[in-house]
């Protein structure tokens, strides 16, 4: 039995909503302000609290904002006399599950209120999720225990076991097959096919009959019959990468299939029918490209039925050490290597740059930084950051000499810095800014480098 604390300052609204409750089967206590409210929050816990707006000495918000603390758990319902956008705004943003005018419909409270608590049982079960995997650094094939990583777990775990199609929004490099074969890992179709085909990397005249195959005949070179993709794919999922790039003809041809859940091999007459869940993945803004006709409107929604965004990595650089130990780890085993780990400074370059290129460019900076290195710590002269993206070629590459068997470390990491910050200064002709981005650093630091080292610009 949910229990639900109704806090009004208006006698009559407490008794109505007490007694609606009541007859639904809720336990129901009530709180004529909200000074009263927080000190049964403190007694007991609440399933759900419904508060009005406007009371006297402590309005909605601000009771809610206090009750948060007492217990975060609780879902939070508004009812005001006041509505605007700006109050719903605000209650958004402090956590209110929903919120109603005062001349609502019982039958719309009624289905606020089981629909809040049907969402309650799903954000505890997210948050033990949560809990489980924050203590561990991958799931499936993905790396990172960043807030945003974890939120992606919590989300493939709900959304696996829909069959629903999905559209995986990211850039380049961000793992959008890694996710793919998560959602499909997690799902009822474990167990049957995954199949990954990028839309982008097959010539448009072969596309169709790889997708879709052909019939023995259909055209010259075509001797036997040949199974698509989506036959090979059934009972399982298919992966489209890059669907953008789809042709426009075939996007009618997908379309159908999405719809109808059949198509027909090139050359063929016979309808094949085909179970199978669709995902997809791209780089680029296809809102965007539906706007101006390059990507069909109904294909766009019948595919993004559930978007799944990737952050880039730059907006998650606590993972660029979890996912830089992994690499190491990797390559070393794969190159025959013994290199055990990274030192601070490198480390700190790592930290320090954007990632254009996301966790593709830093895997290839790992796997190249291992193939140089020949003692047991990949240093700053075995790394190669940013070569041939726009940033300072050769990137943080730097060859110190050793004499006698001695080197001051300090002195060469500071000569290697000052060496590349005139070099980014050059190219940049002489703006900080600019510098500051080739480098990868804020201009703030850039310019307390400049100082530190006496470079002039």
């Amino acid at each position: 039995m949910a229990k639900i604390l109704v806090v009004d300052d208006e006698q009559d609204m407490r008794e109505l909503l007490e007694i609606m409750l009541v007859r639904e089967g809720y336990k129901v206590v009530t709180a004529a302000d909200a000074t009263k409210a927080l000190q049964r929050c403190r007694k007991e816990a609440f399933d759900l609290i419904i508060t009005d707006l406007k009371m006297p000495r402590m309005d909605g918000l601000t009771f809610l904002r206090e009750a948060k603390k007492i217990s975060p758990a609780s879902m939070v319902i508004l009812i005001t006399g006041y509505a605007s956008a700006e109050t719903a705004l605000a209650a958004m943003k402090e956590g209110v599950y929903d919120y109603l005018e005062k001349d609502f419909a019982i039958e719309d409270l009624k289905r606020i209120i089981r629909n809040a608590l049907t969402n309650k049982g799903e954000k505890q079960e997210d948050l033990l999720f949560l809990k489980e995997v924050g203590q561990q650094v991958c799931f499936g094939e993905m790396i990172g225990k960043s807030s945003e990583m974890l939120k992606i777990y919590a989300t493939i775990r709900k959304i696996a076991q829909t069959l629903t199609n999905i559209l995986i929004l990211g850039e380049s490099g961000t793992g959008k097959e890694l996710v793919a074969r998560a959602i499909h890992e997690n799902s009822p179709r474990k167990g049957m096919p995954f199949v990954v085909i990028n839309c982008g990397g097959i010539p448009e005249n072969l596309l169709e009959s790889e997708l879709f195959g052909h019939c023995k005949g259909a055209y010259t070179g075509a001797y036997t019959d040949k199974q698509g993709l989506f036959e090979l794919a059934k009972g399982g999922t298919i992966f489209l990468d890059e669907i953008a790039e789809l042709p426009t003809f075939l996007q009618v041809k997908l379309l159908r299939v999405v719809q109808e859940k059949t198509f027909r091999r090139i050359g063929g007459s016979e309808d094949i029918s085909v179970d199978v869940r669709i995902i997809s993945a791209t780089n680029k803004n296809l809102a965007e490209m539906v706007k101006a006709g390059k990507f069909r409107e109904d294909l766009y929604y019948r595919l993004n039925v559930i978007p799944l965004f990737l952050p880039p990595l730059r907006d998650r650089k606590e993972d660029i050490p979890i996912l830089t130990n992994y690499f190491i780890e990797k390559y070393s085993k794969e190159l025959g290597k013994d290199v055990k780990t990274i030192s601070a400074y490198a480390m700190g370059l790592l930290l320090e740059y954007q990632f254009p290129g996301n966790i593709r460019e830093l895997k290839n900076i790992i796997e190249r930084s291992v193939a140089l290195e020949t003692s047991n710590i990949i240093l700053p002269d075995n790394l190669i950051i940013s070569e041939g993206r726009g940033g300072i070629n050769g990137g943080a590459h730097f060859s110190p000499g050793i004499a006698d068997g001695v080197v001051n470390l300090n002195e060469e990491l500071a000569n290697c810095e000052k060496n590349l910050i005139e070099k980014a200064l050059k190219q940049a002709n002489g703006s900080k800014s600019k510098a500051a981005e080739l480098l990868g650093i804020t201009y703030d630091s850039l310019h307390y480098r400049c100082e530190k080292l006496g470079v002039s610009a």
